[in-house]
Order: structure tokens, then sequence, then C-alpha cells
């Protein structure tokens, strides 16, 4: 049975734990566009997930995804989420410091620790059906974002699904990750799946780990993106600082 939330966590939190020397895989766990800033998880698969020869966590299959992009990690606290929580932590802080008037400014993870939302909450639902629906639109919007530069053409997707059969994923899952790259990128399909104003800053928040703000084509992505979730400019703002604060490139060292 397809599980949302699970493969999720093998996007985002299986990303940061990933092990070259480690055998196997397994789960680990409203206005215009503002500002540009935060960067991406990841970097080529071959080198920060240690490569799929190299038995990685199955996280990989955001390394895979994402190519050749630059890349970069979580730092501190959040190293220890999931996926949906990754998401939810990121979004929340934004949120607060955005409400609170604070300046956009990247705050480094090891300075101030990256909390958990409140449960029972959008940032963090805790009725299973919540949370499996919040899981897939996030996958959704990580996969569109992933897309948003053209470089995931046919070879390439031929390309992914060979490296998937490789991974300890049920078909289901295949299923998912393999539909929606086939599928034509769809920034109101993206946007429409946000149910709360909430979701929307989360929605927003995994875009933005999957994209290469160097690239114009996916800073146009996220421009869109922003407008059609009717994010404030300075929310926008405070997104991207919060990502930018809990991320570190990949060839630094985390907190």
């Amino acid at each position: 049975m397809f599980d949302p939330k699970s493969l999720l966590d093998q996007f985002i939190g299986g990303l940061n734990q990933g092990n070259p020397n480690q055998q196997g895989t397994g789960q680990q766990s409203r206005g215009p566009f503002g500002q540009a800033g935060g960067g991406d998880l990841l970097q080529q698969a071959g080198s920060f997930l240690g490569g799929f020869g190299g038995g990685a966590m199955t996280g990989g299959i955001a390394g895979l995804l994402l190519g050749s992009k630059k890349g970069r990690k979580i730092a501190g606290s959040a190293l220890t989420y999931g996926g949906m929580a990754v998401a939810g932590a990121l979004a929340y802080r934004a949120y607060q410091n955005y409400q609170a008037g604070k300046q956009a400014t990247p705050t480094v993870a090891a300075e101030t620790p990256l909390l958990p939302p409140p449960s029972d909450t959008p940032f963090n639902p805790t009725q299973p059906a919540d949370q499996q629906s919040l899981s897939r639109n996030l996958l959704r919007a990580m996969i569109a974002a992933a897309k948003a530069d053209g470089h995931i053409d046919a070879t390439e997707q031929t390309n992914i699904f060979t490296q998937m059969d490789r991974m300890a994923l049920s078909a289901e899952d295949k299923a998912f990750v393999m539909d929606e790259l086939r599928a034509p990128l769809n920034v109101d399909a993206v946007a429409s799946a946000a149910r709360t104003p909430e979701e929307a800053a989360e929605i927003y928040t995994v875009s933005l780990l999957a994209i290469d703000l160097d690239h114009p084509a996916e800073r146009a992505y996220l421009a869109q993106l922003a407008s059609k979730l009717r994010l404030e400019n300075g929310l926008v703002a405070h997104l991207h600082a919060t990502v930018e604060g809990a991320t570190v490139p990949v060839n630094q060292p985390t907190a």
C-alpha cells in the first residue's frame, strides 16, 4: 500500500543520514514573489548519498531527481526529524518570525535549534489521514520543483526508473514517483493542493529545498508558485531565510 508519509521521510529524513559505507537501503527517518535565498538539500547522488552502488539510504530518490544540482543538507536539531516534521518545523519558524515582525535574516541552526511545530495544527496534523494527505502534497511539490528547470527529460526519467528498481521501494511508491515525473509541470495543481495558509507555506518550503536558485527557470517557477499560493512577500522572505539558516553546504559538517 502506498504510504506518502513514509516516502516523504525517504525524500527528506533519509537525506541527512546517508552513509556511503553502509550497505542496504532503509527508511530514516498574499502577493507576488519576495526574495531569493536558501538552497538545495542535495548534491549529485554519487557523492552526498554515496551512490546506489554504495548502498545509500533511500533518500537517494531525491538525489536522482535533482541530478547534478547544487547541494545543501539539513543541519542542527532537524537532523532527527522525518520529512513531514522537517517541512512543518521550517514553515512554522518562518511563520512565527514573520508574524512577530522580525527581520528576515538566516539564523544558524546550531545557534537556534529548530523545534517541531505544535501537534494537531495544520503544520503538524495528528490524524493519519491528514498526515498522508499533506505528505502526498509535499511529495508532489518536491517532484514538480525538481522538474522546474527541464533537466528531467525522457532519457533522465528512464535512468531514474532503472535506479529506483534497485531500491527497497514498494510498487506503489515507484508508481507514484513515475507518474509524477511523467506528468506535465503544473504549478496550478501544486498550489491548489494547499488547503490552509500553513500548508501553502509548507508546499513552498519543500519546493525551495528542491530548487537551484542560480537557475532562472527555477526562480521563475518559485515566483509563480508563491503568487498562486497567495503568500505574502514578507512571509516568502522569511521562508527563504529559515531554509538558508537551517541548511549547510554538503561539504560542510552538520551541527
